[in-house]
């Protein structure tokens, strides 16, 4: 069997590419010649630090998922749409202002965006199975927060909206099942294009080999339909950060840790939310939380936590993942994808704790997206990173 190759970084790629260029200019009149000349005419992708943001998370459950939203929120002035999957209740046509109906993940996203200063953030509600096992924040959410809007429809229309007031590179960072992003690969291709995706999910090893990670398990038919779209070309190839690199107590947050006791005792409105949302969740579900989403989050922007590399992903009819061997198929078994291959677990940890200590200044703000390619006469820039309307 195959190990995954490690991933060069982009200043490695470009000094590749300028050897090989020079290498055929040396040379002319072969092959190398002639590559060269392809790569000279050839666009390097654009970086997407610094690019728009979607989060796509199922919060309101596991609480690393708000966790990494708040500081996305407080440190990430791109963060401009906030998407839920896995939603509560059976149907987006009969959403409810409280209780377990539909679109109870987006009003808690929205709230909790609100108590950290960023109304101007979109909420979406998306896919929902009909019932979900992780929700404990009912009792959080005032009865006065609005359902966000909701449904396929929904979802495809913010997404659309978003990439239509920007040009170039949209982060996508999924923290949920991969429900939505296959409506988008399947129904926006020409944004899905545009899309430069790091999910949380899937395992090589999985704790339980009997069945697949909790993100995949919860809709194989998505994930399938992603890794179609990566064959086929409609999605660039995606980052995964996989269960086998997030599942350690290394990045376990508990009663006791330095990162809940910070929260613990402050009047800012969003760390009492989420110390009471932490609360929750050691009482209902588990006594600690690992923080597999916001691990998700720091690849996402650029930080130097996560080690990646490229691998060919087999996925069996109850999601299960493996590296197939060589031989398979010629060697092309299986979709090519970016892994997680381990990570700095004690310096993502001092940046998440650094990131949501109530002492430390909030950077989101006020976002001019000329750099990242908004289109001029749009409207005014927001502190979303979208032009919105004048």
């Amino acid at each position: 069997m195959n190990g995954p190759e490690d991933d060069l970084s982009a200043e490695q790629v470009r000094e590749h590419r300028e050897a090989m260029i020079a290498l055929g200019r040396r040379l002319p009149q072969t092959t190398l010649a002639d590559t060269a000349t392809q790569l000279q005419t050839a666009e390097l992708r654009a970086p997407a630090v610094g690019a728009p943001m979607v989060i796509d998370t199922d919060i309101g459950g596991d609480a690393d998922d708000a966790l990494a939203l708040v500081a996305a929120a407080r440190h990430s002035r791109e963060l401009a749409l906030v998407i839920t999957a896995d939603e509560t209740g059976p149907d987006h046509r009969a959403p409810h202002p409280a209780g377990r109906g539909y679109g109870q993940r987006a009003r808690f996203a929205r709230y909790l965006l609100d108590v950290v200063g960023r109304g101007d953030i979109a909420v979406a509600a998306g896919a929902t199975t009909g019932h979900t096992d992780y929700f404990c924040v009912e009792d959080l959410i005032p009865a006065t927060v609005a359902p966000a809007p909701g449904g396929r429809d929904a979802v495809l229309a913010a997404v659309a909206e978003l990439a239509g007031r920007c040009d170039g590179p949209i982060r996508w960072v999924g923290m949920a099942p991969l429900s939505n992003l296959a409506e988008v690969c399947d129904h926006l291709p020409e944004i899905a294009g545009r899309l430069q995706v790091t999910q949380m999910g899937g395992a090589i090893h999985y704790r339980r080999p009997e069945r697949a990670e909790h993100n995949i398990r919860l809709d194989v038919d998505a994930a399938r339909r992603v890794l179609a779209a990566v064959a086929d070309g409609r999605l660039a190839k995606p980052r995964f950060v996989l269960s086998d690199t997030t599942f350690t107590d290394q990045i376990a947050v508990h009663a006791t840790h330095p990162l809940h006791r910070r929260l613990a005792g402050r009047a800012e409105s969003w760390a009492v939310l989420l110390e009471g949302h932490l609360q929750r969740w050691y009482r209902d579900h588990h006594d600690s939380t690992l923080q597999h989403d916001a691990l998700t989050l720091s690849a996402a922007l650029g930080l130097p936590f996560v080690r990646s590399a490229t691998a060919r992903i087999a996925m069996d009819d109850i999601g299960r993942w493996s590296i197939p061997d060589a031989s398979d198929a010629g060697g092309a078994a299986g979709t090519g994808l970016r892994v997680s291959r381990s990570a700095d677990y004690p310096a993502f940890m001092a940046w998440l704790e650094h990131a949501l200590d109530p002492a430390t200044p909030a950077a989101a703000g006020t976002v001019d997206l000329s750099g990242a390619g908004a289109r001029a006469g749009a409207g005014v820039v927001s502190g979303a990173g979208v032009r919105r309307p004048a």
